[in-house]
């Protein structure tokens, strides 16, 4: 097959959820140049109209749909208006979700389980309505948005976040080993910190977090929602037929580093990073932090 026809998403339907702003926005904007059409999903009904409007000027069809992910009426409602709106299924992309911090001695349970329904049962019931229409058509592809803290622990507070990422990371594997063989990949992407609203808001009130997170990245910078354009398209396609349960860091080099690592920086790294060490563990992901009501 040839190089670009592998990575042709023309005549294919993806879902994002997510798709108002950040990593999934970027997400649908590149499935969309990739030729998909896209379902798009964010509580933001407006922002996701403004990203459908985007992927219709580059000839896609898109509709938007107002979901909160964490509702699984609301996730059956919005599979149903895939069936009846594009008949099919190729590509669903598990982006949104939002966590609360508090340290483990403190943090009520009731945020606990607000995270978990999030980040865990919510994209669970959207991989299992997704996953029954893939089964039934003999192929398709997830990605699930994880983080570094579905591998590594955090502290700051990330307790119910760091627990939830845990068990997207294991989701998925098993997602991947019980439809692998029925023609259906599931992986998951890894970020470090990606900006986003909610990041630019937390360094903005701690000064000294840009540097600490800087300090582990060996690539310099912070992400981009961008940046998970290309990772995307390629689990999307053909390209890929043959990956499936991946746990795919997007991190700069976050995770590859040792803790104690010196790391040489280049002249377009980002603000004065302190040297040596690997001291900021990612936290990942485009999904904005709340404080636990506690």
């Amino acid at each position: 097959m040839p190089l670009a026809t592998l990575f042709d998403l023309r005549g294919r339907v993806a879902v994002v959820s997510g798709a108002a702003s950040g990593m999934g926005r970027a997400m649908a904007l590149a499935l969309g140049e990739a030729g998909a059409d896209l379902l798009l999903v964010d509580r933001d009904g407006e922002g996701a109209e403004r990203t459908a409007t985007t992927l219709r000027a580059l000839g896609r069809r898109a509709e938007p749909a107002g979901v909160d992910v964490a509702e699984p009426a609301q996730i059956r409602q919005l599979f149903a208006q895939l069936d009846r709106s594009f008949g099919r299924l190729d590509f669903l992309g598990n982006v949104a979700g939002d966590a609360r911090l508090g340290p483990p001695e403190q943090i009520d349970l009731s945020d606990v389980e607000w995270t978990w329904r999030n980040l865990v049962y919510g994209r669970f019931c959207c991989c299992q309505e997704a996953g029954r229409r893939m089964l039934a058509a003999g192929r398709g592809s997830i990605v699930n948005i994880g983080s570094l803290a579905s591998l590594t622990a955090l502290g700051r507070g990330h307790i119910a976040y760091s627990m939830a990422m845990g068990a997207v990371a294991q989701m998925t594997r098993e997602l991947s080993t019980e439809w692998a063989g029925r023609g259906v990949r599931v992986n998951a992407i890894l970020p470090a910190q990606v900006l986003n609203s909610g990041l630019e808001q937390r360094m903005a009130a701690d000064p000294t977090l840009r540097d600490k997170f800087l300090s582990g990245i060996p690539a310099g910078r912070l992400g981009r929602p961008e940046d998970i354009g290309g990772l995307a398209v390629f689990l999307a396609s053909d390209a890929s037929s043959w990956i499936t349960g991946a746990l795919i860091p997007m991190d700069g080099g976050n995770l590859a580093a040792n803790a104690g690592a010196t790391i040489r920086r280049g002249s377009k790294a980002e603000g004065r990073v302190p040297s040596p060490g690997n001291q900021g563990q990612g936290e990942g992901s485009s999904m904005p932090h709340r404080p636990a009501s506690a």
